[in-house]
């Protein structure tokens, strides 16, 4: 092999070593992964049940009665235990206003 060679079959090697060392991003998080408010206070068996009981609601007004429901429940565990919880419990849904990708590119 020429050394011309040999120094681009290095350099390309090194190059992509270093991309595949690069953490991923992370991407949307599936139903399954999704943070659940006052997960700290649950044990896993609660959490499992919990993704479960939001897995089998079949409406999302079903979804939004079972997240207020739990909402109220770990309010109340964390105030029994002295600990604080954020008031609301993380945004769900779709996107709102200013998600997606936008107009895209302008017509010539």
């Amino acid at each position: 092999m020429k050394p011309g060679m040999l120094a681009a079959a290095l350099f390309f090697t090194a190059i992509s070593g270093v991309a595949m060392a690069q953490p991923a991003v992370p991407g949307p998080l599936a139903a399954d992964e999704a943070p659940i408010y006052g997960a700290q206070l649950m044990t896993q068996q609660e959490r499992l049940e919990y993704r479960d009981r939001m897995r089998a609601a079949r409406t999302l007004e079903e979804r939004e009665q079972l997240r207020v429901q739990h909402h109220e429940q770990m309010q109340a565990r964390a105030k029994e235990r002295g600990a604080t919880l954020p008031e609301l419990p993380p945004v769900r849904g779709g996107m709102g206003p200013g998600g997606g990708q936008g107009p895209g590119m302008p017509k010539r």
